[in-house]
């Protein structure tokens, strides 16, 4: 059925100054100038054909036709007002799903679901850590972090974190027949690798030795891992050296499980992003988790 409705702004006026019976106290309330309410005004009745109001020299009152007329437009805007209130605080609430590379969700954001959860307490996260590349018009997911040079077409990106390399290792090695004190001193350990580190952008032993000018360690020798979360728990129980990612490793690092035993870093070329479908970037639940995230980013 087809609705013969007049104008939201001019209902929205003419609900106001019927209220204060004065357009200037309606302008204030709506923010905008006397002029814009007198407007409204006058279009509403245009399109009703009717008056609305009289105009007397000190006094505004409502027409018999504006005294029928108001309790219905406010009960209306009342009843739109409460339903955007409860879309709006549904959306805020319920399941957040993001998507999390394996590694970032076990070193950083399993550590620190307690932490939105305190802010966001009416928010469930869920977290799918997964290898995949997001597909968020074929899976369940609000939001992922994924982890390249932020050229995902179609998508909003929001850079987070950078992805500086540098080598990590258990305190226990830093003493012992063969301590670590230079770079030419790996030779007496074992290099831990990551299969994400066989990607050319992304820093490897190869390219951190060659940084070093280390040129008698092979830079192949050593077990892998299909993920760096991986590595780096076996450097932290003394089984070798690892290439750490900063954001990866910090923890470690402030905890003691891990030390950095050179100043050697190696920059990425890669970074951790926050990806969304460009329409969704706003919506609450995905705002909340934004605003979270980018805060936790800036802490030292």
């Amino acid at each position: 059925m087809s609705r013969r409705l007049p104008p939201l702004n001019a209902l929205r006026a003419f609900e106001a100054a019927a209220r204060h019976l004065s357009f200037t106290r309606a302008a204030d309330e709506l923010h905008v100038t006397q002029a814009a309410i007198s407007h409204q005004i006058k279009a509403l009745e245009d399109h009703l054909r009717l008056p609305l109001f009289r105009r007397l020299n000190r006094a505004l009152v409502l027409t018999e036709a504006g005294q029928q007329f108001f309790p219905a437009v406010r009960a209306a805007l009342d009843n739109l007002a409460q339903a955007t209130a409860q879309l709006l605080n549904a959306e805020s609430r319920g399941v957040l799903t993001v998507a999390v590379l394996p590694s970032f969700a076990a070193k950083w954001l399993v550590p620190r679901i307690h932490l939105f959860q305190e802010r966001h307490p009416d928010i469930d996260l869920r977290v799918s850590a997964t290898d995949r590349p997001h597909e968020f018009e074929h899976d369940d997911v609000d939001l992922a972090i994924g982890f390249g040079l932020g050229d995902w077409a179609g998508v909003h990106a929001e850079r987070i974190f950078d992805d500086d390399i540098t080598p990590v290792c258990s305190p226990r090695l830093m003493g012992g027949r063969h301590p670590l004190r230079e770079p030419a001193d790996l030779a007496f350990h074992t290099l831990l690798h990551d299969d994400q580190a066989v990607v050319d952008t992304y820093a490897n032993w190869e390219m951190w030795l060659r940084a070093a000018g280390v040129a008698n360690i092979d830079p192949r020798r050593g077990p892998r891992f299909s993920h760096t979360h991986m590595a780096i728990q076996a450097a932290i129980d003394g089984y070798g050296v690892a290439l750490g990612p900063h954001i990866l490793v910090r923890d470690d690092l402030v905890a003691g499980r891990l030390v950095s035993p050179f100043a050697i870093v190696l920059p990425a070329r890669f970074a951790y992003y926050l990806l969304c479908p460009a329409a969704a970037a706003e919506r609450p639940k995905n705002r909340a988790f934004r605003g979270w995230i980018q805060d936790e980013a800036k802490r030292p």
